[in-house]
């Protein structure tokens, strides 16, 4: 394998990255993509921080030693905020891209200055999500809500293609208040899960709001660290899909080839 075959490594505790691959491939036609889900631990929140770091500080040892990645994609907020210093500082040759909070551009665009920031429980409890608003989000209001189901409900709607919308309204409606004749506007999406379930958020939202999803901002910020390829010649190989359990279900292999991935 010549050094510009070498693979884009995207990383998620389950199905949830495959929304930030899908932007990373429209942006890089000419890059090779190894997907890995880490079935074997999700749900990430479910899990002791310590012991969850550990788990993906070791498993990407053997990750980086099968599939010499040219860049890793973190592309789950929970463990960027974990553990993504950790992976820098373990394998310090590889580059690697977080995911974290869309505060800075909520922060920006809102008009009435009430955003939601729609997370896992892990992420919303994390210092670093407090530091981000206290950084970008000091002149309007940000409210951290936590949701225990969202990503196991787009887990079951990727996969058997149908989701409780009532359950999906019980998760997004404390996203939406009003103060003062003005309200909430502007919805981040702070798992990569829940763009999968956009569509069913704003069926059943009370009002219109701009939902932020940060996958297309993840994927240009792995292109920019990329460095050029030498030829405009195709990728050797095939885009593959790893689950960690070693044991995907009928639905999980039918879902990754319908993303163009082999399941290895």
């Amino acid at each position: 394998m010549t050094k510009t075959d070498r693979p884009v490594l995207v990383f998620d505790s389950g199905i949830g990255g495959l929304t930030v691959l899908r932007e990373a491939r429209v942006l890089m036609p000419d890059r090779r993509f190894v997907y890995v889900a880490d079935d074997a631990a999700f749900p990430y929140g479910a899990w002791e921080e310590k012991a969850l770091a550990e788990r993906i500080v070791s498993l990407f040892g053997r990750l980086i030693e099968e599939h010499d990645p040219e860049l890793v994609v973190i592309a789950c907020n929970t463990a960027s905020t974990i553990v993504l210093q950790a992976l820098r500082d373990a394998y310090p040759a590889t580059p690697f891209v977080g995911t974290v909070p869309a505060i800075k551009p909520a922060a920006e665009r809102t008009r009435s200055g009430l955003v939601s920031v729609l997370a896992t429980p892990g992420t919303v409890k994390r210092q670093y999500t407090r530091d981000l608003i206290a950084q970008w989000g000091s002149r309007c209001h940000v409210r951290l809500v936590a949701s225990d189901r969202l990503a196991g409900l787009a887990e079951t709607y990727m996969r058997e293609g149908f989701v409780d919308e009532e359950a999906v309204r019980a998760e997004i409606a404390p996203c939406f208040i009003e103060r003062d004749g003005r309200r909430t506007d502007i919805v981040v999406l702070a798992c990569t899960h829940y763009p999968f379930l956009v569509n069913r958020m704003r069926k059943t939202a009370p009002w219109p709001v701009d939902w932020i999803d940060p996958a297309e901002a993840i994927a240009r910020r792995a292109l920019s660290l990329l460095p050029p390829k030498r030829s405009d010649a195709p990728p050797q190989g095939e885009d593959i899909a790893i689950f960690t359990s070693g044991k995907p279900d009928f639905a999980g292999r039918r879902l990754m080839q319908g993303f163009g991935l082999k399941v290895a």
